[in-house]
């Protein structure tokens, strides 16, 4: 008895390369999940993703160093005179002209208005790590009153700008916000 299906009619063989065929796909998919799922960041680098910090204990001219991401962030209280000093540097005596300000637009200026939190200007938050070979700056040393890394001889002022020394850049500002008069979230 001779096949009386049409090519257009299915048949149980392309019923069988169909499975065959998606079985495939499913398997191979299950196979590679692994090796894709391992590339995601493990749960203690997610934990450390954002860090609440209490800046109510840090008097006018204190700083504190916390841990965020594996490096250090620098949270310093500035006091009035501090804020004067910085606000008083004319912007083209800057080395680096923008404000490195993850919170303000990627062109800011390097003004102290750029570099802190409007309301908050005396409290500074800075990646305390140096743009030129990536030490960790002295606080309240330098030249300049606010930072000084040793190893090369960068100075930063106290709005964490580069004033003097190989550091390429001002130090970075993480975004961060501020949870109540006395807590900040970074990250």
């Amino acid at each position: 008895m001779a096949n009386t299906a049409s090519p257009a009619d299915p048949t149980r063989r392309d019923f069988l390369y169909l499975t065959t065929g998606a079985m495939g796909v499913v398997g191979t998919a299950a196979a590679l999940w692994p090796f894709i799922d391992q590339m995601n960041p493990d749960a203690s680098t997610r934990a450390l993703a954002s860090i609440e910090v209490d800046i109510g204990a840090i008097e006018p001219g204190q700083s504190i160093t916390v841990q965020w991401r594996g490096k250090p962030v620098f949270i310093r209280n500035r006091t009035p005179e501090e804020i004067e000093a910085a606000k008083s540097v004319p912007l083209a005596e800057l080395r680096d002209p923008l404000a490195r300000n993850d919170n303000a637009a990627a062109d800011a200026d390097a003004s102290d208005a750029n570099r802190a939190t409007d309301g908050m200007e005396n409290i500074l938050v800075m990646v305390g790590v140096c743009t030129h070979l990536g030490c960790i700056p002295l606080g309240q040393q330098g030249e300049y009153g606010g930072w000084f890394c040793p190893c090369h001889g960068s100075h930063y002022d106290t709005a964490g700008r580069i004033r003097k020394g190989p550091a390429p850049e001002n130090m970075h500002v993480p975004v961060y916000t501020f949870v109540n008069d006395t807590r900040l979230r970074i990250g």
